[in-house]
């Protein structure tokens, strides 16, 4: 099994980034051996040790992001920040407008508070040109629409929303902007500044952290009813959930060592740069497509617009699942299939025959792009 781990070559980095930079290795290993405490409940030193690490982790993101250090929350994966960001928003109804291209860590909970507390939502097209996107989204305002949720980037074609306008227009109709930036945070310069109320992502892709990470940052204009409810550390007299933040968000004992990790993950990105990094993995995504174009029976699914490194593609009427498999049989992490986003592969034509997902790292190399293009038959 070892054997097999460390001979696949991973491109399938938007599910998770793999391998993880050194310095996340060692700081979980270091994090397993030394900071066992439970952070924030007790006095005592292991507690206070742990609770000194999770601090550092939390000062560490909110600079990336450009967030107030106590407004940063740690969550088990961007799901999980997503869903408490929009039902804290829209818990008690409203209307409420995601994109075409949303991933179902936005799509289910929006539809689920449909079923259950009459929250009424719209579906933006994101068309070839961002101000014709901008039109179809501010076309969807009601009087009672409270919040945009978009991904600033597609998991399935890399496709970038035009987030900095969304937030501007957000901004000026009173509106809370919601963003899940999965796919964009470590790779795009994400900040607060670009218009976010509220930024949802994940640790473990282009932040390079341990799964089981994730992240809720918010800029502290718009509390959130919780969804979840529980120990904080704080406040243990009262029955009532602490409204201070992180607290507030934080229910539960963290994950001390995922977290350490991810602050180690978010200070590799930082060194290098997400510009450097993007820059990188888009080489690798041009030599792909420059390849795979060689091949009339391969479809790429690219047009006007901005994308992150991303390259969905089929092959002729071959089924995603089918492709990526034979690839895996040849040492190739390729993901195939709809990526937890049904409403991108409606939008793409794509619902039955899903797409094969390229999804490079800031570890892989041309040669193993070659490599691919070449079990490719291109």
């Amino acid at each position: 099994m070892n054997k097999w781990v460390f001979t696949m070559i991973n491109f399938d980095n938007s599910a998770s980034s793999f391998p993880k930079p050194a310095q996340v290795q060692n700081a979980v290993a270091l994090a397993v051996r030394k900071y066992g405490g439970n952070p924030g409940r007790s006095g005592h030193r292991l507690s206070m040790e742990a609770a000194e690490q999770v601090y550092s982790a939390r000062e560490t993101a909110a600079a990336f992001f450009g967030a107030e250090t106590e407004n940063v929350a740690f969550t088990a994966n961007a799901t999980y920040a997503l869903n408490m960001a929009i039902k804290g928003i829209m818990q008690y109804g409203g209307h409420i407008i995601i994109s075409s291209l949303e991933h179902n860590a936005a799509a289910r909970p929006v539809y689920a508070l449909s079923k259950t507390r009459g929250v009424e939502f719209s579906i933006a097209k994101v068309s070839e040109s961002d101000s014709e996107t901008l039109r179809n989204l501010e076309r969807l305002i009601r009087p009672d629409t409270k919040c945009v949720c978009c991904t600033a980037a597609s998991n399935v074609t890399g496709r970038i929303l035009p987030y900095k306008a969304i937030g501007e227009l957000c901004r000026r109709r009173g509106l809370c902007f919601i963003g899940d930036c999965s796919q964009a945070a470590g790779l795009l310069p994400i900040k607060l500044s670009d218009g976010f109320d509220f930024i949802c992502t994940s640790g473990q892709k282009a932040l390079y952290g341990p799964s089981g990470t994730g992240l809720l940052i918010t800029n502290g204009e718009h509390p959130l009813s919780t969804i979840i409810e529980g120990g904080t550390g704080t406040s243990s007299a009262l029955l009532e959930q602490p409204s201070e933040m992180p607290e507030r968000l934080e229910s539960g004992t963290l994950n001390t060592v995922g977290i350490i990790g991810l602050r180690e993950g978010i200070r590799f990105v930082s060194a290098k740069g997400p510009e450097a990094i993007c820059a990188h993995e888009q080489r690798l995504c041009s030599r792909l497509i420059e390849r795979l174009s060689q091949r009339k029976d391969i479809r790429i699914y690219r047009s006007e617009g901005e994308y992150v490194p991303i390259v969905a593609f089929n092959i002729g009427d071959k089924s995603s699942h089918e492709v990526s498999m034979q690839l895996s049989d040849k040492g190739f992490a390729l993901r195939g299939g709809l990526h937890c986003a049904a409403l991108a592969h409606n939008s793409l034509g794509t619902i039955e025959q899903g797409a094969v997902r390229f999804s490079p790292s800031a570890f892989n190399t041309i040669s193993q792009v070659d490599k691919l293009a070449q079990a490719l038959g291109v």
